[in-house]
């Protein structure tokens, strides 16, 4: 006699038994991301493109130009300084940092200072940063062992630092270029960034994470980046590790350097 026995499969489901229980596992499913909260601009009675500020109540129809068309950076820059002059006559009491930060990201950065407990590679960088050539000198062979054992911090080379810093400001360089570049936004109105915060002022990256109204929850730059490009630009969100919004963090932050960090203020 034949005993056949059936085996129930259950996914996704923990199996208990005495003495223990089994864990039955699937690849977790990633939560798809919270919508941001959108503001409407008013249509217009002739079919124009209506631009609106991240207030969701300051608005300009752009004369000329249908909805659905692309603004050139001249139509845009007038009509953001059109918009921005708006804001201010209606709020003419509220702060407005038109400084970005007391340092610039454009600025050159301060040479490394060479670490103490590290040794001094073969030669030091020359001018012109990463890319430049060294000297025949090789790497002493116990900087070259402590770094093969993973021994990284302390054997660090003034050359490595020269590298890393040349490296940081090539990243902010580039978020310099997306924050100015309605394109590489993915805006569809032709509005970048700077149009209405120049060179980053007014975006005040040490005071997140904050409660930002436009969102109605606690916000980290990112989202307000996210939010800014969804509804002034009319673009598309940006993915928490895409290397524009990365590069973009990296400069505004850069713009801030020195500012003491107060998160959560407004």
């Amino acid at each position: 006699m034949t005993l056949r026995m059936k085996l129930l499969v259950v996914p996704c489901a923990a199996l208990s038994f005495a003495g223990g229980v089994a864990l039955a596992t699937s690849p977790a499913t990633k939560p798809a991301p919270e919508p941001l909260p959108k503001h409407v601009v008013p249509a217009s009675k002739d079919g124009n493109l209506v631009l609106g500020l991240c207030d969701g109540e300051t608005s300009l129809e752009v004369q000329g130009v249908k909805d659905g068309q692309k603004l050139t950076r001249e139509q845009a820059v007038r009509a953001t300084s059109k918009l921005m002059d708006d804001w201010r006559k209606k709020n003419p009491d509220a702060l407005w940092d038109d400084v970005p930060g007391p340092a610039l990201a454009q600025a050159t950065p301060p040479a490394p200072q060479p670490n103490p407990g590290s040794k001094p590679a073969g030669s030091a960088v020359q001018q012109g940063g990463v890319g430049a050539q060294t000297g025949a000198k090789a790497v002493p062979k116990q900087e070259q062992a402590n770094l093969q054992s993973g021994h990284t911090y302390g054997a660090y080379s003034e050359r490595d630092e020269q590298v890393w810093a040349d490296s940081t400001q090539a990243f902010v360089k580039e978020g310099h270029r997306v924050f100015h570049d309605a394109e590489a936004l993915g805006g569809t109105v032709g509005v970048s960034c700077d149009m209405c915060h120049p060179d980053a002022a007014n975006t005040h990256p040490e005071t997140y994470p904050k409660y930002q109204v436009q969102l109605g929850r606690v916000a980290l730059l990112r989202d307000m980046i996210n939010w800014c490009i969804e509804n002034p630009l009319r673009g598309k969100p940006l993915a928490d590790g895409d290397p524009k919004m990365r590069a973009m963090e990296a400069y505004i932050y850069a713009q801030r350097k020195g500012t003491k960090l107060e998160y959560g203020k407004h």
